[in-house]
């Protein structure tokens, strides 16, 4: 029989339900565990360090998926259930019952996560399954790009920078860092397609890797203008929704301006994914050294963002 501690109780007996509370029970209901768990348990130990079990896989992929939605490092993530009853409960953990995970052990999931690639296996079978209720189409992609802040200070061991990540200008302003490329389905706004690049990598030369072969209509911003890209559209029977770029001794028409606008109307949507992931959980700055880490981390991100995007659909 489950031993229920006062402070479950004094829970229990509270009046009102917080933001955390009513977004933990969304997501509790959208995430396709048994879909996840499926992906990450033929990798999970079967056998801990002696004479202690493994903790349970359902709770080290859930307190994985906290980590991203509320921007907590591995220290954070060991504290916060400490300290939060909601995530306690999210992850299944009941203090004096069930031991909270050390933040060595959240460690080592994200590092067998890393090591074996799973997140994006993770996005890959949350996207099939928006796929199975008629929530991603095929059809159209929209591409955009946007920069991730990395640590520029040389103030470390190495007295240097992150090798993998480089500055980049943005207008006149510079950035250090990386960059991250996706590939938004038209129709439903979802995600199907990303890569992780240094900051100095211009979005002209991700989109072929960002296209699916089935696309038949191509959306961006003036940054994936080219002319060779272009006529191969067209060769293709794709079209090329591609914004105009103002040239210094050619400027736009009236026409022109009017086809950017209508363009960036449907585009814009690709922006929805930035703002959950920036905004929403919080994900500004990069936290590990190293493009692979980050790269695994931001498939995590933009699968749970999918969800996130999709909650009201799949709830219905």
């Amino acid at each position: 029989m489950k031993q229920t501690t006062f402070a479950s109780l004094s829970y229990e007996f509270k009046k009102k339900q917080t933001r955390r509370e009513r977004f933990l029970l969304e997501m509790e209901q959208v995430v396709p565990w048994e879909a996840l768990l499926a992906v990450v348990e033929p990798f999970y130990p079967k056998s801990g360090q002696p004479g202690r079990p493994p903790m349970p896989l359902s709770i080290m992929l859930r307190i994985h998926c906290l980590q991203q939605w509320f921007d907590l490092s591995d220290p954070g993530a060991e504290d916060a259930l400490y300290e939060i009853e909601s995530m306690r409960r999210f992850a299944g953990i009941e203090l004096g019952e069930t031991p909270v995970p050390d933040e060595t052990t959240i460690l080592n999931f994200r590092r067998l996560l890393e090591a074996h690639q799973l997140t994006a296996s993770f996005m890959n079978t949350i996207n099939d399954g928006l796929e199975n209720e008629g929530l991603l189409l095929k059809g159209g992609t929209m591409v955009d790009a946007t920069l991730i802040h990395a640590a520029p200070s040389t103030k470390n061991r190495n007295k240097s920078r992150d090798p993998e990540m480089h500055q980049t200008k943005k207008g006149n302003q510079w950035y250090f860092g990386m960059k991250i490329h996706v590939g938004t389905d038209v129709d439903s706004g979802v995600v199907h397609t990303v890569s992780v690049t240094p900051a100095n990598v211009a979005d002209i030369t991700e989109l072929p890797n960002l296209l699916r072969e089935d696309d038949r209509a191509v959306f961006g911003d003036a940054a994936y203008a080219n002319n060779s890209y272009k006529r191969a559209a067209r060769r293709a029977g794709v079209y090329w929704g591609v914004a105009l770029k103002a040239r210094p001794k050619s400027r736009l028409g009236s026409s022109q301006k009017q086809r950017n606008r209508k363009h960036s109307s449907i585009r814009s949507r690709v922006e929805h994914l930035f703002r959950v992931i920036k905004c929403q959980f919080g994900y500004t700055k990069v936290r590990y050294k190293g493009l692979a880490k980050n790269a695994a981390q931001v498939f995590m991100l933009v699968g749970l963002a999918n969800l996130y995007l999709k909650r009201r659909e799949l709830l219905a």
